[in-house]
């Protein structure tokens, strides 16, 4: 191998399928004395005289009709696995993405999105994962995800893209008919009605309850939850209120009797963004994955 040249495997191509080393070299773009150089070449590494003059053209010998197909299966692989540039076409392609989101972004994001790729991409097979923030930039560095969505400022590195999606912003939900919905809810009301907190591995809760420590907000927390999906019932039932991103707040809205309330302090919003490692930023499938979401969720 360390002296074998492996362009004369097209030498041997060309003149297998022409039968000929004129037409051979004018496909090669060779001179006739280049090709009978490239061709002796050959049959010294070979140690066959491969194809035989005679007046019809060249004759392949029985070793050239045993490695005719070999060559050729090479030559092909080369132009379509190596030289060609990917493409992906989503009618067509069986690819399984796994894709990083907390619970509330599955609630948010996750109907959306897989309507959408059963309908664009019907062999395409999604895995939502969730994962500690800490654990999410390696599972990103080693390809166990392709692409993460959500609140995620812990995760970042030269090697992690991201681009926002949208500014997300918090609201209070109460059940239909509470004494809060009418008048609103003011610093006073809401300090002393009993609330619903929602503790989950994602980081989208958390800005509440520092801008709620930071500036000095004591409300009583009846019921501390790691689930968003017990949450609408529970609300619906009582008269706690419980603070929440507006596109979750939309859907309790959905599946109970409920009321969305503004906060009574301006609690910051958050910058939703998707997430992927330099390594998948030209690869088809991954980019148009993250067309599919940017159309869905991008402002």
């Amino acid at each position: 191998m360390d002296k074998f040249d492996l362009n004369l495997l097209r030498v041997f191509d060309a003149v297998w399928r022409h039968g000929h080393l004129g037409l051979a070299s004018k496909e090669l773009e060779l001179s006739q004395p280049a090709l009978s150089h490239a061709l002796k070449r050959l049959r010294k590494s070979i140690g066959d005289p491969l194809f035989v003059k005679v007046p019809t053209g060249m004759q392949p010998t029985a070793r050239a009709v045993q490695l005719a197909p070999v060559v050729q299966s090479m030559l092909a692989s080369v132009r379509e696995r190596v030289l060609a540039a990917p493409v992906f076409d989503p009618k067509t392609a069986r690819r399984s993405f796994t894709i990083a989101m907390t619970d509330v972004g599955e609630l948010a994001m996750l109907p959306k999105l897989v309507g959408r790729l059963m309908s664009e991409a019907p062999a395409v097979d999604v895995r939502s994962v969730s994962m500690p923030p800490r654990d999410l930039t390696a599972a990103l560095q080693n390809g166990q995800v392709d692409l993460a969505i959500g609140h995620f400022p812990d995760i970042g590195g030269t090697d992690l893209l991201q681009q926002r999606l949208f500014r997300d912003r918090f609201v209070c939900v109460v059940r239909a008919g509470h004494p809060a919905a009418h008048g609103g809810l003011t610093p006073k009301r809401f300090r002393d009605l009993p609330h619903a907190v929602v503790q989950t591995e994602g980081r989208s809760q958390e800005i509440v309850e520092q801008y709620l420590r930071r500036h000095g907000v004591r409300r009583r927390e009846l019921l501390r939850s790691p689930h968003f999906l017990s949450i609408p019932m529970v609300i619906a039932s009582t008269d706690l209120v419980v603070t929440v991103p507006v596109p979750i707040g939309e859907l309790f809205g959905r599946i109970a009797d409920l009321q969305i309330l503004q906060p009574p302090f301006p609690i910051p919003s958050i910058d939703i963004m998707q997430y992927w490692h330099r390594q998948q930023h030209s690869d088809p499938g991954n980019r148009w994955l993250r067309s599919i979401v940017l159309d869905l969720f991008g402002e």
